[in-house]
């Protein structure tokens, strides 16, 4: 009776070891499906992947346990919007996770045409992504309304114990000298769609039920890529979504709540909203990716603005933080104009002529002639006429421009004779490389120069705002 009894005790710990680290929807679609999956296939799927930014920098203020315990929150929320869309939670490796749409395993899809699935698993994919982005806001915001009524306590809890951390954060005197009052947790996501195999991966003992493929790599590197608070997707993945209306129906959405909002984003147009970019890897031989990167907070220029009004009050980490801020968002016109009516409200002097000539020479060049060599007349004119977004957009080709390493040469190299052959390839080999020094001057004069001059000059100018305020403080 007693082995008995041990054998109860063990098979009941077993269940809760299943019930606990298996994976409740793989469970319940194996048991649906009446079999465990025993041969791999190939179908379409989506596939996203989450990453948190800059989580090393902020876990720096968080104890081991507290590490756990914000990234167990987080990922409650996320798990909370993967339920609402019927999506499956792959895996999560500390501070990212993979979830994806579609598959023997979806029960959403038995029943539809290929067609049919392939619309549902881009739509419900997408929506799952910006509803990741906007969740987290909210996370940050300690706010749990994205929660379901039928929540139970053990999340709420858990919720509730990340949002007590996140709490401390803010109101810490350590963490608001040296990060930001406004201490905040933010994601970036990449998703794509394609052909992939999904089976049973791993030796006996530690199978596990995955998705492998082109597309699940190329996922990666949109998440990799991806801007911080948004999202990247795939060519492809865009195509089907503008096909079944989704693109629309956002654009749509998302001008309406920056209207309601009275915000910058209200004239934003479709192309501005869903923005084409090629993007080239470096570590992967210079690969490209045709991509399209999304907008999804309606409030981000003010968002920006807000944050920026208060690091004008915090000295020079503060100065060094507006100028991260403008760099990681020059490409983003609204966001640049929100910061530039702030700085004109406030009265931050920036010096756009010296911008001006340090982006534009001889530009600046042909104004002074124009004006008689009136300096103050051309800083003057340039004030007027030139946006801050216009100057650093035009950083932006520049910085383009010496990216681009002309240097190669596809001359003929036909053997004709030893003596000719190797003057022609002595030429060739002499041209490319005065023409890679020349290029190599340009670059290191653009990276060590004329870009980190152009943003001295804004954290010079909000420095000198910031000593102003101090000399008109009473004593």
């Amino acid at each position: 009776m007693a082995l008995a009894g041990i054998d109860q005790q063990e098979y009941r710990l077993r269940r809760q070891i299943e019930e606990f680290y298996l994976p409740r929807q793989l469970v319940d679609s194996i048991l649906e499906i009446g079999g465990i999956p025993r041969t791999s296939v190939v179908s379409t799927m989506g596939v996203a992947f989450m990453d948190i930014a800059d989580y090393t920098f902020i876990s720096k203020f968080l104890s081991p346990q507290e590490n756990q315990d914000v990234l167990n929150g987080l990922y409650t929320a996320f798990n909370s919007v993967l339920k609402r869309h019927g999506g499956y939670l792959n895996k999560i490796e500390g501070d990212s996770l993979m979830f994806h749409y579609g598959g023997v395993i979806d029960p959403n899809i038995r029943n539809m045409t290929d067609e049919e699935a392939v619309r549902y698993i881009a739509r419900e994919l997408f929506y799952t992504c910006i509803e990741m982005q906007r969740v987290c806001l909210q996370f940050n915001q300690a706010n749990d309304r994205f929660l379901t009524d039928t929540a139970n306590p053990e999340t709420r809890e858990v919720l509730t114990r990340a949002f007590e951390i996140i709490a401390n954060l803010r109101s810490s005197i350590e963490v608001a000298s040296s990060f930001n009052a406004l201490f905040q947790i933010r994601i970036r996501i990449g998703a794509n769609i394609g052909d992939v195999t999904i089976g049973n991966f791993g030796p006996d003992g530690a199978k596990q039920w995955d998705i492998i493929g082109l597309p699940v790599i190329e996922a990666k590197r949109m998440e990799a890529t991806a801007p911080v608070g948004g999202l990247r997707i795939s060519e492809g993945f865009f195509q089907i979504l503008e096909r079944s209306g989704v693109v629309d129906s956002y654009y749509q959405r998302f001008r309406k709540e920056a209207q309601a909002l009275f915000g910058y984003y209200r004239g934003l147009s479709k192309e501005d909203l869903f923005r084409f970019s090629t993007v080239t890897l470096k570590d992967k031989k210079d690969a490209e990716f045709r991509t399209y990167s999304i907008e999804v907070n309606p409030g981000l220029p003010e968002n920006i603005r807000d944050l920026v009004t208060l690091l004008l009050e915090r000295g020079e980490a503060g100065a060094d933080r507006i100028v991260s801020l403008l760099q990681y968002y020059r490409g983003n016109r609204f966001v640049i104009q929100a910061v530039e009516d702030l700085f004109s409200v406030k009265g931050v002097g920036l010096r756009k002529d010296f911008m001006f000539k340090t982006i534009y020479p001889r530009k600046y060049e042909a104004l002074m002639g124009r004006f008689q060599n009136d300096a103050a007349a051309v800083a003057e004119t340039i004030s007027r006429d030139f946006s801050l977004f216009f100057l650093l957009e035009g950083l932006g080709r520049y910085q383009d421009t010496v990216k681009r390493d002309t240097s190669g040469t596809s001359a003929d190299r036909g053997y004709q004779s030893y003596e000719q052959s190797i003057a022609a390839a002595s030429k060739r080999l002499h041209a490319t490389y005065e023409a890679r020094k020349r290029w190599m001057v340009q670059n290191s004069y653009f990276y060590n120069v004329v870009f980190p001059l152009v943003f001295e000059a804004v954290r010079t100018s909000v420095i000198e705002y910031q000593n102003r305020l101090e000399t008109l403080e009473p004593v």
